[in-house]
């Protein structure tokens, strides 16, 4: 068969690359000059690594992409280091990334408190049922079974700081579950940073026979006939002829692609919520964590003008980018949100001075340079009995089909999840 597929990120180039095994011809659509999607990254002359625009790690459960990487025979080239989360509390940020170190927290108290907390993360990294799960919110499950403490401490502010005060009450406690159950405290990345994966995955495609068109964006998809889907490409190239189509891309861009979508089907597609995010990545001259913590998970209510610090350089070390250490701030919020308006300057006006609180020492002076990066299409908001709202694979328009990070529920977002549902649309494409 002859396919098209729009959009070079994870799920994109995995389909790509089992159809291709598979003996159809392959042609990737990307608007962007380069592959990798939300997990591509940039790099300075002086460094030896990409860094990533958002950002992206792996976690040792993530077996979809793990398994990629085995058949593509780059396992090597996977580095599992294990940096140290912290969460601010009482002015103060507590280790907060294992069953020993979330034990200890003093936020939790002791005795009955810490017990039901306890238990009640015991049982969603045990069970398996996240359908009676979605029935609930994750408000009221963990008000009920982890209790009012450990919830309002830990675990509100982070549903929060993902969902903000619109849809924080709204999201379904599969979410949750999800996060006790797939992720670990070791993080993993590729060497050379997310962006050389991207690359050497583009170049073996490319080696298998795949065509891939950067800066080639997709206006419009149109049935034809009854043999071919008529892609409308905005680049010199003009259009081309295509069996099957997949659309990799957001739910809002699959509408606006294709608006002779059945009515009930685009409707679905434009009521899914997400959120986007707004990143700021800093180059330092100096440690910003004199602890030498990776991630500061922040609470809205603490007064910090974003949610999360990522100190990256204290997961892979700072002779990879020139000596710089590198910092990201960043933060999930609705489109609408004046940070999106913004300039980079204005955002570093708002940003800097709490880096103080996290090193009093900290000074406007120590950043050698900064990189904005926002996407309104960051992080999908599960409400209750989101599967079902899940759009399917395949379209209602035969050999049309849509693959997006909204619809790797229950799971949450990530490249991982990305490399399976691109394979496993592919599966449907072959009719398997």
């Amino acid at each position: 068969m002859k396919i098209a597929i729009i959009g070079a990120g994870y799920a994109g180039l995995s389909a790509a690359y089992d159809l291709r095994k598979a003996g159809h011809e392959v042609t990737v659509f990307e608007a962007a000059d380069h592959v990798g999607g939300l997990a591509s990254g940039f790099k300075e002359p002086n460094w030896e690594w990409s860094v990533e625009k958002f950002y992206h790690h792996w976690f040792q459960s993530d077996n979809h992409m793990l398994g990629l990487i085995d058949e593509l025979g780059w396992r090597d080239r996977v580095l599992f280091p294990r940096p140290v989360t912290v969460v601010y509390h009482a002015g103060k940020f507590q280790p907060f990334d294992s069953i020993l170190s979330a034990l200890l927290f003093p936020g939790l108290g002791y005795g009955l408190d810490k017990i039901r907390f306890g238990l009640a993360s015991l049982y969603l990294r045990l069970s398996n049922d996240w359908r009676s799960l979605e029935k609930y919110t994750v408000d009221e499950w963990m008000l009920r079974w982890a209790g009012e403490k450990a919830y309002k401490m830990v675990w509100e502010p982070l549903v929060m700081g993902k969902f903000g005060e619109k849809y924080y009450k709204q999201v379904n406690m599969a979410w949750m579950w999800a996060r006790f159950k797939a992720r670990t405290p070791r993080l993993g990345t590729f060497e050379g940073g997310f962006q050389a994966f991207a690359n050497a995955f583009a170049s073996r495609l490319k080696d298998m026979g795949v065509e891939i068109l950067l800066e080639a964006p997709v206006a419009s998809i149109k049935r034809e006939d009854s043999e071919a889907l008529g892609l409308v490409v905005e680049t010199p190239g003009g259009s081309g002829q295509f069996e099957q189509v997949l659309v990799t891309l957001s739910p809002g861009a699959m509408a606006k692609m294709a608006p002779s979508l059945p009515k009930e089907y685009l409707q679905g597609l434009l009521e899914l919520k997400s959120m986007g995010a707004v990143v700021m990545v800093l180059a330092l001259k100096q440690r910003l964590s004199e602890q030498g913590y990776y991630w500061y998970n922040i609470p809205k209510n603490a007064g910090f003008p974003f949610l999360a610090v990522v100190e990256h350089t204290n997961f892979v070390p700072p002779e990879k980018f020139g000596g710089d250490h590198i910092v990201y701030i960043g933060d999930y919020l609705e489109p609408e949100h004046e940070f999106f308006r913004l300039t980079q300057e204005q955002l570093l006006e708002r940003f800097l001075p709490s880096l103080k609180r996290i090193n009093p020492n900290f000074e406007p002076g120590w950043v050698k340079k900064a990189w904005l990066n926002r996407t309104a299409y960051a992080q999908p908001v599960p409400l209750v009995n989101h599967s079902q709202n899940i759009p399917p694979i395949q379209t209602p328009i035969p050999g049309l089909f849509f693959a997006s990070m909204s619809q790797v529920y229950p799971w949450d977002r990530g490249t991982n999840f990305a490399v399976e549902i691109g394979r496993n649309a592919a599966k449907l494409m072959m009719g398997k």
